[in-house]
């Protein structure tokens, strides 16, 4: 009985666990989707700017100590800094080969990453937990960490808010729309300029609050964004194009499959997401409910 209550003990809290990193994820998909779906970049930079959200975060906090002020500047500014990236960068390269926004994206990794080494250092750096998330909460049956709860329903609200804001307005609309057909709403006479930039700032905010809610779990480095970068890959791959539900049932499958093989057999943790994805593609080539 005590062992069959250790194992329902671990199995809560990786559920939880899973359900927290996948809503994580999910905040990268979400953006990258988007931006693949209205605007066909694929944006390699996704996961520096993952990073540079979290150092961002890590500025503010080091220098007022209040995480709340943190939380709100990190993807504010990254919006910013997505406005400034379409706009100077991703824009004079539309209509062009579709090699060529690829490869920028791709360089600017490389470019966040190497100026974050210059400033902050190679080396990595503790991210502290607020004070008042700190602890765990007893549910009783299990306990999970303070911060994760609120880590989730953070993630969990915003991406409630951002399926509000595509399912309940006419940007939403034009948005779901061009992921569907870009060249059909363009021939409909609606300008789809501005709210490209919008799309790939707004995909750029969310990457930066992944980043600061992450970062006081797994601290902050300049290359953190590689490996998130590529899960997120993977759930938009899982999930299928043009459906704002497929990145978050990927992204919740993705995060489980991860903490339960971490449980059991961790060198398969991410071994394990792979043939996840390379199932689901044999049975469903377009992903769990993609439409393009």
């Amino acid at each position: 009985m005590d062992l069959l209550e250790v194992d329902f003990n671990l199995w809560a809290t990786q559920l939880f666990t899973g359900i927290v990193l996948g809503l994580t994820l999910i905040l990268l998909a979400v953006g990258l989707s988007l931006i693949f779906g209205l605007m066909g970049v694929v944006n390699f930079a996704h996961g520096a700017f993952y990073a540079l959200g979290a150092y961002l975060g890590f500025v503010v906090i080091d220098g007022t100590g209040n995480y709340w002020l943190a939380l709100a500047v990190a993807p504010i500014g990254l919006v910013l800094a997505g406005f400034i990236t379409e706009r100077g960068f991703v824009r004079p390269l539309t209509g062009r080969s579709p090699y060529e926004p690829l490869l920028l994206t791709f360089g600017l990794t490389f470019v966040i990453a190497e100026s974050l080494k210059l400033i902050f250092g190679p080396i990595g750096k503790p991210f502290e937990i607020p004070e008042l998330f700190r602890g765990v909460v007893d549910f009783g049956f299990f306990v999970f960490p303070k911060f994760q709860i609120f880590r989730g329903g953070v993630a969990l609200l915003v991406v409630a808010v951002v399926w509000l804001l595509l399912e309940r307005t006419d940007m939403g609309r034009v948005v779901r729309a061009g992921t569907q057909d870009r060249v059909m709403v363009e021939a409909l006479g609606i300008n789809l300029t501005a709210i490209r930039a919008v799309v790939f700032a707004l995909g750029i905010g969310l990457a930066g609050l992944a980043g600061v809610l992450s970062a006081p779990m797994v601290g902050v480095h300049p290359d953190m964004g590689l490996e998130i970068l590529l899960f997120s890959f993977i759930v938009v791959v899982v999930g299928g194009l043009g459906s704002f539900w497929g990145p978050v049932l990927a992204g919740l499958l993705v995060g489980l499959v991860i903490s339960f093989t971490t449980l059991y057999q961790p060198e398969w943790s991410q071994i394990s997401v792979f043939v996840l994805m390379a199932v689901i593609l044999l049975l469903r080539p377009r992903g769990l409910v993609g439409t393009v």
